[in-house]
């Protein structure tokens, strides 16, 4: 019965720089011959194709917080989005205090077409995260900022602050019918507040890998820093933090590396599996 390993990458699998060193892109691709290999990310399918392109990904790839599953040559596996009247609802909740989200949209299940729409009222900390997106085909600004009719997540950028009024304000509104994802921006500083389908986590994502493969929990382990990855580190037989990973990551997972993601820390530990 082969393994499954699955990893996070933003400061877990890449380095801060974004980067894979030619260590970590050879130790992966030589799993892959005895395992299955993949990636659980934040990211979409667009900005995830630069690393995926490095790495001999054989299983499906949970993107997006685990809103969307999708194979490396983009065979459409699950999605789980928010509808058009949900998030325009939660856009003008978030207005009510001057807050607006940036949304990610799938346009089209086949091509994993995407629009990332962003309103015009950017404030402080938007702005520095726009840093990464020039250029980007993705990206659409508008004057009223309204949903699609598939809307994969809605994220806010601020401060820890006005971002946890936010989290309280739409948790009193919408209750446990959304999944809500407050954590550390640690590129550009401040917070993000993620709001997602109540099954968009990557637990709800992992378990329909694990099925796709047959594969039991006890054969899975998981790499993460974050709290996104909390959910993953309950259900795999092993968890395994990075050294720079949030000490509330840190206190779910099996085993804590000593290495950073700087180090090549996911690497140095399947080097010796």
């Amino acid at each position: 019965m082969k393994k499954l390993f699955i990893t996070d990458l933003d400061h877990t699998l890449l380095k801060s720089d974004r980067s894979l060193s030619r260590f970590t892109i050879d130790t992966l691709n030589e799993l892959v011959a005895t395992s299955y290999f993949s990636i659980a990310t934040a990211r979409s399918f667009y900005s995830s194709s630069e690393v995926a392109d490095k790495i001999d990904i054989n299983a499906p790839m949970i993107l997006l917080d685990g809103a969307l599953i999708a194979t490396k040559d983009k065979k459409f596996i699950d999605i789980r989005f928010i509808d058009k009247t949900t998030a325009d609802n939660i856009i003008d909740e978030g207005a009510k205090l001057g807050i607006y989200p940036f949304i990610i949209a799938l346009n089209n299940t086949k091509t994993l077409d995407e629009s990332f729409i962003l309103p015009k009222q950017l404030n402080a900390y938007q702005k520095k995260v726009l840093t990464n997106y020039k250029n980007d085909p993705r990206v659409l600004y508008t004057d009223n900022i309204q949903a699609r009719e598939t809307n994969i997540k809605l994220v806010y950028f601020g401060s820890q602050e006005e971002l946890e009024l936010l989290n309280a304000h739409l948790q009193s509104v919408f209750g446990d019918a959304l999944e809500y994802k407050l954590a550390p921006e640690k590129y550009f500083g401040g917070y993000f507040l993620t709001i997602l389908h109540k099954e968009g986590d990557k637990a709800h994502a992992l378990k329909k890998v694990c099925e796709y493969h047959d594969i039991d929990f006890k054969d899975l382990t998981v790499f993460g820093d974050s709290i996104n990855d909390i959910a993953m580190f309950e259900l795999a037989g092993t968890s395994v933090a990075v050294a720079n990973a949030l000490d509330i990551v840190k206190s779910k997972a099996t085993l804590i590396l000593p290495h950073t993601n700087d180090e090549d820390g996911v690497a140095k530990y399947l080097c010796k599996k």
